[in-house]
């Protein structure tokens, strides 16, 4: 389920030029880390790190792991 919600996002985020990173949830954000399109990717981290101090210790647990795919 969690694959086929993903494949959703991950398709309608490369559909839109200027992508609104603001209205997807954290859980959402954290999940296309390393999959965000070079274009896109300033605003991305952007909304990342807005949200950084926010993240609860799951949240941040995930981000700190999926830092690794960004780098890529």
């Amino acid at each position: 389920m969690k694959k086929v919600i993903f494949c959703f996002l991950l398709v309608s985020v490369s559909l839109f030029a200027s992508v609104d990173y603001s209205s997807l949830s954290t859980q959402e954000l954290l999940a296309m880390m390393g999959y965000v399109p070079a274009k896109n990717l300033q605003s991305f981290k952007q909304e990342l790190n807005q949200r950084l101090n926010s993240m609860n210790t799951q949240e941040k647990k995930i981000y700190k792991k999926n830092l690794k795919k960004m780098q890529k």
